[in-house]
């Protein structure tokens, strides 16, 4: 349980830097949302990965980049996910961009992140 809550924590951290990325290149640099959601994604990203590893599932002893490859893959995924799910949410359903983030992101936290980076990833 403990493992899992730190995940979360360590996710909140990426999905903080996430979002802030999002914001700044939507509202400050006029970015199209889901550009702006792709780079949100991406630094969020860089900060899990470095959480992930050295924080949540302390898997400092393994090859960098072989966890460094399997996150990129699982990360690819959830990219695709969350943009996929931002895009249909917005376009479709007419929610606010910052909404369907929000939505999107919790969603795929929970199950596909989690699960793939504690038993892929990390394991």
């Amino acid at each position: 349980m403990l493992k899992f809550l730190k995940a979360q924590l360590a996710s909140f951290s990426g999905t903080i830097v996430d979002f802030l990325t999002t914001l700044v290149s939507v509202e400050i640099f006029n970015v199209w949302y889901v550009t702006g959601n792709i780079t949100g994604n991406i630094c969020g990203g860089i900060a899990n990965f470095y959480l992930g590893r050295n924080w949540v599932f302390n898997s400092k002893d393994k090859k960098v980049y072989i966890q460094g490859l399997k996150y990129l893959g699982v990360w690819i995924g959830s990219i695709t996910l969350n943009t996929s799910g931002v895009f249909a949410l917005t376009h479709y359903c007419s929610f606010n961009y910052i909404v369907s983030k929000v939505v999107v992101s919790l969603v795929v936290g929970f199950t596909y992140n989690y699960l793939l980076q504690n038993y892929f990833v990390f394991k």
